[in-house]
């Protein structure tokens, strides 16, 4: 008889103080036996975008699995894993708990990418390398290969992707005026996953975000007004990727794990520079180039434009 044990659920996010707030859990799995006794694993999302799930059986009978149970997640209603029992007259005895992580493990970029400024074409900015401020997500040491930036304007500024990509996670709930603060950690953000499985994590909104996730941008489309922190108005930005499912290290000692995420530095079309990497407090002027808007574009996205 298929003894079927109790599913025991476990789930951890680390990428944002927006993610880590959700009400709602983003990804949950299920198990369903079929009629051949085999064993169906499926993952059920309520956000979009990839997510990294890591399996722990603690109670696998009469079946096994090949390889290291890590899963790359896609689409809602995915069914991942399939387990087929050694005896086929006999069904499948299993006990499990799972962990998932936003983000595509180590997947295949280039770093030369050129990215436009978040800014409207010609708008000027202050770009300043920010410090590490968010040990609780990334670990509590700075990251070898860490960078992120915080681009400051004038007056308040509309905020633009950098890159297409889909918004997979929006956090617009923050009203207060921060102007008197030198750093808070209640900012609105946005996450918008690329199609090489990068992440770039604008945060400083103010409240009145204009992209809805599951939502395609594109180089210069509007996401938000940058708020102003310390009396500027800016927006930082960090562009990064995962590199390491150890998400059970992650969640028992938080202060003492490794960034589970790497950092790139991007390279950024400017007047100053057609494609550099920036230099800390220098002033750059924004550059949208048509290559650099339809560089990632689909040909009916390119006709469609053309329309417009």
């Amino acid at each position: 008889m298929n003894k079927l044990y109790k599913v025991a659920l476990s789930f951890i996010c680390l990428l944002s103080a927006s993610i880590s707030q959700a009400q709602e859990k983003e990804l949950s799995i299920s198990s369903k036996t079929n009629s051949d006794k085999s064993v169906t694993l499926t993952a059920e999302k309520t956000s979009p975008g990839t997510y990294t799930v890591v399996l722990n059986f603690r109670d696998l009978n009469n079946s096994s699995i090949a390889g290291d149970p890590i899963y790359e997640i896609r689409h809602s209603n995915d069914n991942f894993l399939t387990l087929s029992p050694i005896n086929k007259d006999q069904g499948i005895g299993y006990s499990y708990s799972y962990s998932y992580i936003r983000g595509k493990l180590n997947p295949k970029y280039s770093p030369l990418f050129l990215y436009a400024l978040p800014y409207a074409q010609g708008k000027k900015v202050r770009a300043v390398e920010s410090g590490f401020l968010n040990a609780t997500y990334f670990g509590s040491t700075t990251p070898d290969d860490w960078k992120a930036y915080r681009f400051y304007t004038e007056n308040a500024d509309t905020v633009t992707a950098i890159r297409k990509g889909i918004v997979v996670n929006v956090s617009d709930i923050y009203d207060e005026d921060t102007k008197d603060l030198k750093y808070t950690s209640k900012v609105n953000t946005v996450i918008v996953e690329h199609a090489d499985g990068t992440l770039a994590t604008y945060k400083g909104f103010k409240k009145g975000i204009l992209v809805k996730e599951g939502q395609t941008v594109f180089p210069g489309t509007a996401l938000g007004i940058n708020s102003i922190t310390n009396e500027r108005y800016g927006i930082s930005l960090l562009i990064t990727y995962l590199k390491s499912a150890e998400i059970g290290a992650a969640k028992k000692n938080p202060k003492e794990t490794k960034s589970l995420y790497g950092f790139i530095t991007p390279y950024f079309c400017t007047t100053e520079n057609a494609n550099g990497v920036l230099t800390n407090q220098k002033y750059y002027t924004s550059v949208i180039t048509p290559e650099i808007i339809q560089k990632e574009m689909t040909k009916k996205e390119i006709k469609n434009l053309v329309k417009k």
